[in-house]
């Protein structure tokens, strides 16, 4: 039988000289085998599992918990069966710092050396290849993805040696500074144009050849405020999403007599649990759009004859696009016929045109982008910003007007409440209009009109919305 000093040598991650032992999970004269857990170690960068090299009785804990232990110094004592004589182990094991000495019990007869299996830590274990690495497939994927050979980074911090994601990563994160492509420098860098801010560089040119009519106001929210709570407490249940438990049975069934109208299926992108003004601006607006045909109208050029006279083609509906910011980019999908959506389902378009748009590559296809885009293009920019006001450009194909809607703020406003003041939540809202069609009266005449719809909502109720 031969004692053999267990170090944490090659156990911790490169740069660590020392390590706090947490717990042990064996003790004096317990029984191991390869790859069992000895202790749980510290270190200033991570918690690693110590697992025992060697299959053998524990005989002696040389660091105690809460005690530091110094890479390459001892661990513990484990006797083990000889493998050959002392003089070729001790020459084996200088390498490694691990240390040999004769046990009481030691016998000097030759016996059958005892088959066990290899562990990343034993100094008789060879240079381990990439299939001998414990990990799952998924790690080995992402390493062979990243570059990275699993027996650089083995034993890892998982049970037993295992190599988890986290060591790639960590084997990644220390090469990162020497990584040409990611070297601080003190040069100018030349990045060329990806193909979406590219487009928006082209239609951004084509906007210097449009008149714009600037018009800006606020709108007060207060009255829809006070709406907005009966709203979101009566969403129809095929908008949100499906409760982790099933509803309790109706005392009275709707369908007692005759089966109740289905609710159409809504995919979970489009689902929701809280509405918002945006959807309700919308509503107005198309409304309006309907009383004005001129804003639901786009420019037809003349094509056989480029300096003819231009016409306008009316919209049965109201056609209205959206621009997203996305992270490939800026997008500006259609939500058509806008007057026939109820404001739920119009929160529903809204909630699955923001999920494709976050999708990398974008997931718009043409049925959000198709070729005919809105009359009107609206910018909510208020989700994102703590602005006021804007001025936003409209590009050839991109309707007759855009609008710009800021965030919503209390304000104090002295023309109500009988002349003395009341609190008001109002947001401001910034109009662009191409001259060349819209006069700047149609335009201000416009905007009151939604003004109308937004500011008294019962008139919405009225229109069976």
């Amino acid at each position: 039988m031969l004692s053999r000093l267990f170090s944490p040598s090659g156990t911790t991650a490169d740069g660590i000289t020392e390590c706090e032992v947490i717990k042990w999970t064996v003790e004096p004269k317990s029984t191991v085998q390869a790859f069992d857990a000895l202790c749980e170690v510290q270190s200033d960068k991570a918690s690693v599992e110590i697992t025992s090299p060697f299959d053998g009785v524990v005989t002696q804990l040389l660091v105690q918990e809460g005690e530091i232990a110094k890479v390459g110094a001892g661990l513990c004592l484990i006797e083990v069966e000889e493998e050959s004589d002392t003089e070729d182990i001790v020459k084996e094991e200088a390498p490694v710092q691990l240390a040999v000495k004769p046990s009481s019990e030691s016998r000097q007869d030759e016996e059958t050396p005892v088959t066990r299996r290899p562990h990343p830590l034993d100094p008789s274990h060879p240079a381990l290849k990439a299939d001998e690495v414990l990990a799952t497939p998924s790690v080995r994927h992402y390493a062979r993805k990243n570059g990275v050979e699993l027996a650089q980074v083995s034993p890892g911090s998982g049970r037993d040696g295992r190599v988890e994601k986290q060591d790639i990563e960590r084997h990644l994160s220390r090469q990162a500074p020497t990584s040409p492509s990611h070297a601080i420098t003190n040069q100018d860098v030349v990045v060329e144009l990806g193909r979406t801010r590219y487009g928006m560089w082209k239609a951004m040119v084509k906007s210097l050849e449009i008149p714009h009519f600037g018009y800006s106001t606020t709108l007060d929210l207060t009255a829809l405020y006070r709406l907005l709570p009966t709203l979101n407490a009566h969403i129809p249940e095929h908008y949100k999403p499906s409760p982790s438990s099933p509803p309790p049975p109706l005392a009275v069934s709707p369908s007692a007599v005759y089966p109740a109208p289905t609710l159409p299926q809504v995919a979970s992108s489009q689902q929701y649990t809280r509405l918002t003004y945006l959807p309700i601006l919308l509503k107005a607006l198309s409304k309006s759009m309907l009383e004005w045909p001129l804003f639901r109208s786009s420019i037809t050029p003349s094509i056989s004859d480029p300096g003819a006279k231009p016409t306008l083609t009316v919209r049965p509906h109201a056609d209205i696009s959206i621009a997203l910011s996305t992270p490939t980019g800026l997008y500006t999908p259609t939500l058509q016929s806008v007057d026939t959506y109820t404001m739920y389902g119009l929160a529903s378009s809204l909630k699955h045109l923001s999920h494709l748009g976050r999708q990398v590559p974008c997931g718009l296809t043409p049925n959000e982008m198709p070729k005919r885009g809105g009359t009107l293009t609206v910018s909510n920019v208020g989700a994102i910003g703590a602005g006021e006001f804007a001025a936003p450009v409209l590009v050839p194909g991109g309707g007759v007007a855009i609008v710009a809607i800021g965030r919503a703020k209390w304000v104090w406003d002295v023309e109500v409440g009988d002349g003395k003041g009341e609190k008001r939540l109002k947001v401001g809202i910034s109009w662009s209009a191409d001259h060349r069609i819209v006069e700047g009266a149609e335009l201000a005449a416009f905007v009151e009109c939604w003004r109308g719809y937004v500011e008294v909502p019962e008139r919405l109720i009225a229109d069976s919305v």
